[in-house]
């Protein structure tokens, strides 16, 4: 039995424990929301503008706004200080490059069918911490890594005529999603939403700034692909009424970074990990609404699969933390 100061002790604990994350869960439901509309806004430019002054411009709005109403409230210019400028650096790529190849792939692809997709990325963050954490995975998660590949294979189709190689771009953003979220586990617990927001956005701009440079002149496109065309379309002149658009872009993009960071921040990560996966029914109804597309009759068993076998990992690992907890010697 335990004496009653450790009683109070351990009570005052768990609801420490269940406010925080319900807070995070709260800051993820809020990221979904935000990295939705952001992915609907990108899809419905990709046809007008080249993904890198979209993004250039999404990230200075959102830097202005980092900067106007977010750092203030987080400690000032303080939040540009950091010991782990590699990190940060390394993270911000990953996330530069992971939103790129997602952003491509919405260019030629339903956005139901790319969300999905980018959804395996539970399923390589766990081959991940096997391979850089040196973590321990039973039969059972490989078994359901495994369904959740076979899920991804439904939708991408590979080795029939309906395959096209943009469907490989959210695999790809998915495997860079999960080594930043590697990098995040690794510098959670030193640095700030705000500090991890403002490097990220720095990345957003000078990576645009880069590529612009490079492909701006849009002397390589013409291929007539919706994804190479939304990389190598020359820059334009923005249209007045796609300005709203792009303001969205960036009050959602900083927002949803910055709420993501904090999610991960506040809540146990296998507690918050299943409400990104509002993100499926939030992109199946853009698809509808605003793109007039159905997933097919075929996606729908790769997204129940990739859901499901996600789910499961996310349990498992919930499950797997409660086990060695109650395994752990109690203090009398």
């Amino acid at each position: 039995m335990y004496p009653p100061q450790d009683k109070l002790r351990i009570f005052m604990t768990t609801s420490a424990i269940q406010r925080s994350n319900l807070m995070g869960a709260l800051f993820a439901l809020a990221a979904v929301m935000c990295f939705s509309l952001n992915d609907v806004g990108i899809k419905f430019l990709s046809d007008r503008y080249a993904l890198h002054q979209v993004i250039l411009i999404r990230s200075v709005i959102g830097t202005l706004i980092l900067l106007a109403v977010i750092m203030p409230l987080a400690g000032g210019l303080r939040v540009m200080r950091t010991r782990r400028f590699g990190a940060h650096l390394l993270r911000g790529v990953c996330v530069v490059f992971a939103n790129m190849c997602l952003f491509l792939g919405l260019a030629a692809m339903p956005i139901a069918d790319a969300v999905a997709v980018f959804f395996v990325s539970p399923l390589i963050i766990t081959i991940f911490s096997v391979i850089f954490l040196r973590e321990t995975v039973g039969a059972r998660r490989w078994a359901a890594i495994a369904v959740g590949f076979i899920g991804v294979m439904v939708i991408v189709k590979p080795g029939t005529t309906a395959f096209q190689l943009a469907s490989l771009l959210p695999i790809a953003a998915a495997t860079l999603y999960a080594v930043m979220h590697i990098v995040a586990r690794k510098i959670g617990g030193t640095e700030s939403a705000a500090t991890m927001a403002f490097y990220i956005q720095s990345t957003f701009i000078v990576a645009s700034v880069i590529f612009g440079l490079t492909l701006g002149h849009g002397s390589f496109a013409g291929s007539g692909h919706p994804s190479l065309e939304f990389l190598l379309r020359a820059w334009g002149p923005i249209a007045p009424e796609d300005w709203p658009i792009l303001a969205m872009l960036g009050v959602s993009g900083v927002f949803g970074g910055f709420f993501i960071s904090q999610a991960y921040r506040l809540s146990e990560a296998a507690f918050a990990a299943p409400f990104e996966y509002v993100a499926m029914p939030m992109a199946i109804m853009w698809g509808v609404t605003v793109f007039g597309t159905w997933p097919a009759p075929t996606a729908w068993i790769g997204i129940a699969l990739i859901i499901g076998s996600g789910l499961y990992l996310i349990w498992r690992e919930s499950t797997k933390g409660r086990t060695l907890a109650a395994k752990a010697p109690r203090r009398r």
